[in-house]
């Protein structure tokens, strides 16, 4: 089960964060911070995967230390992307390399979605954000993975911002006029 999914910019500062389970927001602030400590003082060669620090897994634990469960939360997974990070929190049961490529879907469905998305991207829209998220995990379990049929979905939900005129590649794209029904002449 995925417990926790966070984004962050190289800065520290959180872009997302969606928590499946139910914390204390004093524990979710700090787990926030430490998560995003490790991850950002790990070298660029350094696997992935991390343990996920004591104070969640001490914390989810204390309600029945006798007992070992297979939902408690063990397993930070990340993936740095230019100006972000993008993280998840998961059980022992998921695969680590299945949660890489849930994190690779991820970002490749926002980027079909906001054509070659940026950090201003994910602070203005993150209705948009969400429903990527919304639709790729539901309640802690991964429900979709197919990229079209995630963007798709965004779409039907009418979620997906254009980009002002004078932003993005610098070229003329219809992509963010209508329907593009007309043709823009420009000046």
């Amino acid at each position: 089960m995925i417990n926790a999914v966070l984004v962050f910019n190289n800065a520290g500062q959180p872009r997302l964060t969606k928590f499946y389970t139910q914390l204390e927001t004093s524990v979710q602030q700090r787990l926030i911070s430490e998560v995003f400590t490790l991850v950002a003082n790990r070298p660029n060669s350094a696997c992935n995967f991390l343990p996920l620090p004591p104070l969640l897994a001490s914390s989810s634990k204390s309600s029945a230390p006798t007992t070992p469960h297979n939902d408690t939360p063990s397993l930070v997974t990340y993936r740095h992307y230019a100006t972000l990070y993008f993280m998840v929190i998961s059980t022992s049961t998921e695969s680590p390399l299945a949660l890489l490529d849930l994190i690779q879907v991820f970002v490749q469905a926002l980027d079909g979605l906001f054509e070659n998305v940026c950090e201003l991207d994910l602070i203005f829209n993150f209705e948009t954000l969400h429903a990527t998220l919304g639709e790729l995990i539901v309640g802690g379990v991964v429900v979709e993975t197919q990229l079209d049929k995630v963007i798709e979905g965004v779409k039907a939900q009418g979620r997906v911002a254009k980009r002002p005129v004078n932003e993005g590649k610098g070229g003329l794209s219809l992509g963010g006029f209508g329907r593009g029904d007309g043709v823009w002449t420009g000046r």
